[in-house]
């Protein structure tokens, strides 16, 4: 079974909040997610989000500080409830609002991926795999959210999350 988080960069002015709306829009954008991805606009990570945002808790945040800026990349934003019409068989959505974008942004390249490796990284072990290959593929999930959240804080963007099962 594949499930996916899935984060979409769009202007603030340009969507509604509104789940049923939102996860119309979402869905769209999941169908065009390769070119989305190519734009730079969207960015997804398959199954592991909980673990990158352990990575992320590595920063030396302590518990008590969990609206900390290492949040926003994977947890960041309030869910969009649905409504009372709504298809409870919708994903569940998350809107992050610019300035946490902004904020996500600065954390993500504020942070060192090998001193959060040093710490965090022999707790990620990846069900078999050997570490340098999960090493790299939490490289890559760093590599692309720094990008991601970095042209949508540049382009004054919010950030929309749904979790696709």
């Amino acid at each position: 079974m594949s499930i996916q988080m899935h984060l979409r960069a769009v202007a603030r002015s340009e969507i509604r909040d509104d789940h049923t709306w939102l996860a119309a829009f979402m869905w769209e954008a999941w169908e065009n997610h390769p070119a989305e991805y190519a734009a730079g606009i969207a960015d997804s990570i398959d199954k592991v989000w909980s673990r990158v945002n352990d990575l992320y808790a590595a920063a030396g945040v302590h518990p008590v500080d969990a609206d900390g800026p290492w949040t926003l990349p994977i947890y960041g934003g309030r869910p969009v409830a649905h409504g009372t019409d709504a298809d409870t068989s919708a994903p569940p959505l998350m809107l992050l609002e610019p300035p946490g974008v902004s904020q996500a942004s600065r954390f993500l390249a504020s942070v060192s991926f090998d001193e959060l490796w040093s710490v965090a990284g022999g707790k990620l072990g990846g069900y078999g795999q050997d570490e340098a290959e999960v090493r790299q593929e939490f490289l890559h999930h760093h590599t692309d959210l720094h990008g991601f959240y970095g042209r949508a804080a540049a382009a004054g963007h919010a950030v929309v999350k749904a979790v696709w099962a």
